[in-house]
């Protein structure tokens, strides 16, 4: 192929040519080697390329300009801020020590690459957790095997089951038990299915209780914790379907759901939000005062944005 691209550039008889010789993708970052060369004064001629033009050959960074350019989330030890864990649409997840100066790949090994969620216990920050399944539902979207679970920090991952949740958004960890967690899962993209919802474990990931489940198309896309209660959370349900030809992007059991018990019971919060067809939801908590919680929703018309609740 080389050898042919040469050829025609000879053919056209034209001075100094800069040829593109080469993409490629290297975890989120598209590089080009370019090269700055006297294309052969005869349309006829046949002699070989001289490897001394190939000497001033370099890669130059272009990207992130493609899908896996796409970080989903990150989580920071918040005792050694300097520590970083970053999730990748498809390209696993990387740890920095050093407050992002350099990076190193911690999850490349596994099954898949594809992340929608990482979260670091409070109360110990060897214990890693990684949801695996991109959550955007674009088509282009890369699914999941479920969740992953490492002791030492990302150097070893143990796999801890939901296979079947195919897209996570959110995991969520107890500040004091790093044995209950709670993960957000979407579940398949292009159909139904009944891994959907807000699941919670209390030993680590052997066992899984279904915490919330809506119906077999509307999955969990956030999930938000009281800073000052961890039995207080808030889960923010997403309907939704990926069509060959077009997206449902929302529906009547999308919403917003609390528990004051850490998931035993739920009741959905409807006051002032919009009404109908509600699309994708993300929730926050303020730390200094959490009963004032954020929620940026997708909604029709004048009724899409961001709303408040002070109590």
């Amino acid at each position: 192929m080389r050898s042919r691209c040469f050829a025609r550039v000879a053919h056209r008889n034209v001075g100094p040519v800069s040829i593109l010789l080469v993409a490629a993708l290297l975890f989120g970052g598209v590089f080009v080697v370019t090269l700055e060369a006297q294309a052969i004064s005869s349309p006829r001629s046949n002699k070989v390329l001289d490897s001394a033009i190939l000497e001033n050959l370099t890669w130059r960074g272009i990207g992130p300009a493609v899908p896996s350019g796409r970080v989903n989330d990150f989580a920071v030890v918040e005792s050694n801020t300097h520590i970083i864990y970053a999730a990748t649409a498809t390209g696993g997840a990387w740890k920095t020590i050093n407050n992002g100066t350099t990076w190193e790949a911690v999850f490349d090994r596994e099954r898949t690459s594809a992340l929608g969620a990482i979260a670091v216990a409070p109360s110990n920050p060897n214990v890693v957790w990684v949801g695996t399944g991109e959550s955007w539902g674009a088509r282009l979207s890369s699914y999941g095997d479920g969740v992953y679970r490492s002791e030492d920090g990302g150097k070893t991952w143990q796999h801890m089951g939901l296979e079947q949740t195919r897209y996570i958004g959110r995991i969520l960890i107890h500040p004091e038990d790093a044995e209950t967690v709670y993960v957000a899962a979407l579940g398949s993209l292009w159909g139904p299915n009944d891994q959907r919802g807000l699941f919670k474990t209390t030993d680590g990931g052997k066992s899984w209780t279904h915490a919330l489940s809506i119906n077999e198309h509307t999955g969990v896309v956030d999930v938000a914790m009281d800073p000052a209660n961890p039995d207080l959370l808030y889960a923010a349900a997403y309907q939704r379907e990926r069509r060959a030809w077009n997206f449902i992007g929302g529906g009547e059991a999308s919403g917003i759901f609390k528990t004051s018990d850490g998931g035993e019971s739920w009741q959905e919060r409807t006051a002032g939000l919009p009404q109908g067809d509600i699309g994708r939801i993300a929730l926050s908590i303020c730390r200094s005062k959490p009963n004032v919680v954020y929620a940026a929703v997708e909604a029709v018309g004048a009724e899409n944005g961001v709303y408040r609740s002070s109590d």
